[in-house]
């Protein structure tokens, strides 16, 4: 089938839908990864996106069973240059269309993603529609216009878990509890706070702190997440109270939920960063990083102060902040991701600078 993705000032783009058909909004996003489709198809925090695909030929590996990365896909379409039907790769069980069509989510191949990614690149992030349907522009463009906006949207409740589970991985001694509020985690980095020795329990997003208290955890892990960080209440009221009891530990939107709690601010990026080759440098030795990305918002560095809080990293693209950590409590993040699911390597060593500072507060309790 045919279809146009209408962007809020008009503009159109046209493809041919591959995986399901109808319609759907969201903003539109650019990965700039080669590699990791299907870590990115589950990654929670596009829920509410359409994600295109800068590299031009997706699907050539399918789909496995070991990489998936959340109970569910909840972006609302993936758009690529030329999808590949006949996956060539020993661990593949299904098609990328097989794959999308069970998870109810559009696939459109043939479009010029060069032009797309310039034109958000360009004009910015917006409100967008993707369709099948052969309604008329005016019609469409009153829709898209009418739809909600990323900004103000608590999409972090809705990919959370509905109530809490427990981490466990064989072959892993457990020295240390740690409650992870779930706003959109990813598995991989479950798997790797329990290759660090790490009993993760999962709670809601919604979690009150005293429930955390009361149990006696070694150690919070704040992890990924979609949308705006400021209407995620719960998980920012929840952070404010554990700030100073207990180590803490965040990833992209624990990272700026973490800052919120402290009293700062976040903004709107133009674009977002979303890939796996994005440069940071490590301000504690000088090193630069390469690191996954996935975000659309960032932390206001001029909202907090130097005295409370220090730089750790910063993006070499456009100067952002990539981490902090807090001189007073035992409380650090990253913008990025250091699980590398997809992506590079470089940034796994954090894990266990968090089972340190675990180690250092039990210490000194």
């Amino acid at each position: 089938m045919d279809a146009r993705l209408i962007f809020e000032d008009g503009t159109v783009f046209f493809g041919r839908a591959f995986a399901g058909g109808g319609e759907r909004f969201g903003e539109v996003v650019f990965n700039t990864a080669m590699s990791g489709y299907q870590e990115v198809l589950t990654d929670p925090s596009y829920c509410g996106q359409m994600v295109l695909m800068t590299y031009p030929m997706i699907g050539s590996y399918g789909i496995n069973l070991e990489d998936v990365e959340s109970r569910g896909l909840f972006l609302e379409a993936l758009l690529v240059r030329e999808y590949i039907d006949f996956p060539s790769n020993w661990r593949s069980k299904m098609t990328l269309k097989t794959y999308l069509e069970q998870n109810n989510v559009m696939g459109v191949e043939g479009l010029d993603t060069r032009a797309i990614t310039r034109y958000v690149r360009e004009n910015g992030a917006q409100r967008t529609l993707l369709t099948t349907s052969s309604e008329s522009l005016d019609v469409a463009l009153r829709r898209i216009r009418s739809s909600p906006s990323m900004l103000g949207l608590n999409l972090a409740d809705r990919v959370s878990a509905s109530g809490s589970y427990q981490w466990r991985m064989g072959g892993h001694t457990a020295q240390y509890r740690v409650a992870v509020i779930d706003t959109g985690v990813k598995y991989n980095i479950l798997r790797l706070l329990a290759e660090h020795g790490c009993d993760c329990t999962v709670f809601p997003s919604t979690i009150d702190a005293s429930e955390i208290l009361a149990q006696d955890f070694d150690g919070v892990f704040l992890p990924n997440g979609p949308g705006d960080p400021e209407p995620v209440v719960r998980s920012i009221t929840a952070i404010k109270a554990l700030l100073g009891k207990v180590p803490i530990f965040g990833i992209c939107l624990g990272h700026q939920l973490l800052w919120l709690a402290l009293g700062g601010r976040t903004y709107k990026l133009k674009f977002g960063h979303h890939g796996s080759n994005h440069p940071v440098k490590n301000l504690d030795t000088g090193h630069v990083e390469i690191t996954s990305q996935n975000h659309g918002f960032c932390v206001d560095i001029e909202s907090l102060s130097e005295a409370d809080i220090e730089i750790t990293h910063i993006n070499l693209n456009d100067q952002t902040v990539e981490g902090f950590r807090h001189r007073h409590y035992p409380a650090f993040s990253v913008q990025y991701h250091p699980e590398s699911a997809p992506g590079p390597h470089d940034s796994k060593y954090l894990f266990k600078s968090f089972v340190d500072l675990m180690k250092l507060h039990r210490e000194a309790k």
